[in-house]
């Protein structure tokens, strides 16, 4: 997976590839598709979910640019098999699911791994998590209509935020850095095309 669908489609930080070499993804997926764990695409989970392509997981969690100290807000725990490569590669990681059953399935799982650096919150993601805010990185998994502005007030200076931006079926992978205190002050790059779930929420869309 990593050699034929990762690292050949240019993604080269060492320690992401490390860390989706390590994490078994099959162990995020029902058991009757753990054979298809390891394809090229996205996969059905609990209450009408994906669990994302391992490319799209890859790219970013690179485009994060995480060193290894960093605290991380992951808007959209899903499986929480993003949620173990970002608890992998940061200090520690604080990851929003609004549905209960998936957040209580991913943290059973998170735990059979030893990720006891993550916390997850039951709840509107949309809002982020002001109260452990600033982050030095946030990643939405869930496709938004606007990037949240909420969400760039709660990064710290120099922090960036990832996440797909577009309409219902379609999205931008869109990385925001913020340059200093004026939250207006930020770096917006285009990463590619993406299709990802509806990020539901009072700044995302209605259900």
């Amino acid at each position: 997976m990593v050699d034929s669908q990762i690292r050949a489609r240019g993604v080269s930080d060492s320690r992401v590839l490390a860390a989706m070499e390590k994490i078994p993804r099959h162990i995020f997926v029902d058991a009757g598709l753990t054979e298809q764990a390891y394809n090229d695409s996205p996969l059905p989970i609990d209450e009408r979910q994906t669990i994302s392509q391992p490319y799209i997981v890859a790219l970013m969690t690179e485009a994060l640019r995480l060193k290894g100290k960093e605290k991380v807000l992951e808007i959209g725990t899903g499986s929480g098999y993003q949620t173990a490569i970002l608890a992998e590669l940061a200090a520690s990681v604080f990851s929003i699911e609004r549905i209960a059953s998936l957040a209580g399935k991913a943290r059973r799982t998170l735990d059979y791994l030893n990720y006891y650096n993550v916390a997850i919150r039951v709840g509107d993601g949309t809002y982020g998590w002001r109260e452990e805010s600033p982050f030095d990185a946030i990643i939405v998994a869930a496709g938004a209509p606007d990037i949240p502005r909420i969400l760039v007030e709660q990064l710290d200076v120099g922090g960036r935020l990832v996440l797909p931006v577009g309409n219902r079926s379609t999205q931008e992978l869109i990385r925001i850095t913020r340059l200093s205190d004026d939250v207006n002050d930020v770096k917006k790059e285009q990463l590619g095309g993406c299709r990802f779930v509806n990020l539901i929420g009072e700044y995302g869309w209605e259900s």
